[in-house]
């Protein structure tokens, strides 16, 4: 994924985007998130992964 690719992306993504996007299920995602493994945010009660750190993650692999 270059660079501009990352550009029109949202900052975060729910939970469940980025599971698919890892290709793990939903709720491995929400324990990598409460462990840490995943960089998570909290906004109105509601868990979103931080997009860059996960297509980090991605790229990586």
């Amino acid at each position: 994924m270059n660079h501009t690719d990352r550009a029109t992306l949202p900052l975060l993504l729910e939970v469940t985007a980025a599971a698919r996007l890892l290709g793990i299920s939903r709720s491995a995602a929400y324990r990598a998130a409460n462990s840490g493994e995943l960089p998570s945010r909290r906004l109105g009660g509601r868990v979103y992964l931080v997009t860059a750190k996960v297509l980090d993650l991605v790229e990586e692999a």
